[in-house]
């Protein structure tokens, strides 16, 4: 049995009502390339109909649609691993549910990866997300590339393609939390980027808060740079240093012009300053710590309740 030359992996989470939409977009986009493709839908946990949508999807397209539903929610990355574990395609490409990158635009990706690129990166044209949203992305982008040197222009952008190596070698991973464009770039050999369009959300609600997207960079920088830990080791030294000269200071201050209280509060905003530091040093080193007790445990990274896709047999007639 040939493998499919395309799958789509797309991650759901409480889209009932873009799914309809992107149902209707999405095969007609695939259709039109003219290639053998599978669409891989992972249904992470989600409370409305979006499950029973995308069953009734699969017995709509049964040779090109693949289902996989959680037993519960474990987040948007696991849900894309889980589509990597199950994808058979030579190239592999991730798209949002949310419709906000038009599936129209795949074929860009695909041309990319044709001219011998092994992972194409995209950025979205004029963009439609709330002014914070935007705003925190181009901030957290500077910081990401400053402490990883992973070069990624939207790294909010969810419209990737991979190639098979790529794809085998994310497989063998085993980490609990990951950056997965992040992961793919650092295995990438011959990476680019393309300009894609980006609509306004048709129906639902964002899934990302702005604690989300913290949380996701904080996973970014934890997950493939030790410069935070090593900026806090050498704020430290310095921060020793400068009080050690501090006390100096005052020792002699007080030898000089013996006892006063006039400089008490700014000793004690010295002192805060200080703790602030500390406490702040000691909840990235928690990141770090958090991280490696996530991995020693061996949990699994998702569970899968059930899977529905066309027997081996069937596919193959």
């Amino acid at each position: 049995m040939s493998a499919p030359e395309v799958s789509v992996v797309i991650p759901v989470y409480n889209e009932e009502a873009t799914l309809p939409t992107l149902f209707a977009r999405l095969y007609a986009a695939l259709d039109a390339l003219g290639r053998s493709y599978e669409v891989i839908f992972i249904n992470d946990g989600s409370r409305d109909k979006s499950a029973a949508i995308l069953s009734a999807q699969y017995q709509a397209r049964p040779e090109v649609t693949r289902v996989i539903l959680f037993n519960g929610n474990f987040g948007q990355h696991r849900a894309i691993l889980a589509g990597f574990a199950h994808a058979r395609g030579q190239c592999v490409m991730t798209l949002d549910a949310d419709l906000q990158n038009p599936p129209e635009d795949l074929h860009l990706l695909l041309e990319q990866m044709d001219l011998g690129f092994d992972y194409v990166g995209s950025i979205r044209r004029l963009r439609h997300d709330s002014w914070w949203r935007g705003a925190a992305s181009r901030a957290m982008n500077r910081l990401r590339e400053r402490i990883t040197r992973i070069q990624m222009t939207d790294q909010g952008c969810m419209m990737r393609a991979y190639s098979r190596r790529i794809i085998d070698t994310i497989n063998q991973c085993n980490e609990m939390n990951t950056f997965i464009p992040a992961l793919a770039y650092s295995f990438a050999q011959n990476p680019t980027e393309v300009i894609i369009g980006h609509e306004e959300r048709h129906a639902g609600e964002s899934k990302y808060s702005l604690y989300s997207l913290i949380r996701l960079n904080f996973d970014l920088m934890t997950g493939f740079s030790l410069v935070p830990l090593q900026f806090f080791s050498m704020l430290g030294m310095f921060i020793s240093l400068g009080s050690g000269l501090l006390v100096v200071f005052l020792v002699l201050r007080r030898l000089i012009h013996g006892p006063e209280v006039e400089g008490v509060f700014t000793l004690f905003a010295i002192v805060f300053f200080l703790l602030g530091i500390a406490l702040f040093g000691i909840g990235m080193l928690g990141e770090y710590i958090g991280r490696i007790y996530q991995e020693v445990r061996h949990r699994p990274r998702y569970l899968i309740a059930a899977i529905l896709e066309q027997p081996a047999e069937e596919r193959a007639s």
